[in-house]
């Protein structure tokens, strides 16, 4: 495989290419083709993949930090994959494995996560603003001070997800498995938890004055709680 040629851009037509363990970090690589391609622990670190198809790929692994990911990765494997501070702005994540994936400062503003396996994976003050996470499994994911405003989450596994101090103003939760979710102090202004399945939800430190439907018609199957304030105790000598 001419290494050279790829991160020079002058290879553009690689579907299926086997690059596993490739060096290819600080590449050039706008609109490259590497659909259903092997690329398990591929350096794309500070890479421009914009535009690339990397459809049914094999990124188990990859090494993909910083990168210009605004690509199609439908179906594709990312697997314990490093993208820290990656742009993923509307990103087609549609069906995506991302277990054990490394997010931390990335931003999935708009991006399509419909489907896409995010189960336990640490999302904390990720950029998720207007993301199509319709479907999604997010089973355990850590969300905690996360921006999901306007975010579609219509019938997305949450159970036991953090969502402490993040922003749901405007999000759709219509639908959506919420069992023992915290949402601790999260904001919820316009959030639509219409047929949602509260059971067991933390919603203490929350408004659900303007949730969509009413308060009233919202079916919170435990009391919901309220800061309590305690005075400290001398204990007895």
């Amino acid at each position: 495989m001419e290494i050279d040629a790829i991160r020079a851009g002058k290879l553009k037509q690689l579907p299926g290419a086997d690059l596993e363990d490739e060096d290819l970090s600080g590449s050039q690589l706008e609109r490259i083709n590497l659909a259903g391609a092997t690329l398990i622990g591929t350096n794309f670190s500070r890479s421009n993949l914009n535009g690339a198809r990397l459809d049914g790929a094999n990124l188990i692994g990859a090494k993909l930090a910083s990168a210009d990911l605004r690509a199609n990765f439908l179906g594709a494997n990312l697997m314990q994959a490093d993208l820290t501070g990656a742009d993923l702005r509307g990103s087609n994540l549609r069906g995506a494995n991302l277990m054990g994936a490394k997010l931390t400062r990335s931003s999935f503003t708009g991006a399509f996560l419909s489907g896409a396996n995010l189960m336990g994976v640490d999302l904390q003050g990720v950029d998720l603003r207007g993301a199509d996470l319709r479907g999604a499994n997010l089973n355990g994911a850590n969300l905690k001070g996360a921006d999901l405003s306007q975010a579609d989450l219509q019938g997305a596994s949450l159970s036991e997800v953090n969502f402490e101090e993040a922003d749901l103003r405007g999000a759709n939760l219509s639908g959506a498995n919420l069992t023992r979710a915290s949402l601790l102090c999260a904001e919820l202004e316009g959030v639509n938890l219409d047929g949602a399945n509260l059971t067991g939800v933390c919603l203490v430190g929350t408004s659900l004055s303007a949730v969509i439907p009413p308060p009233q018609l919202v079916k919170i199957p435990l009391q919901i709680a309220e800061f309590e304030h305690t005075s400290t105790k001398e204990i007895p000598e």
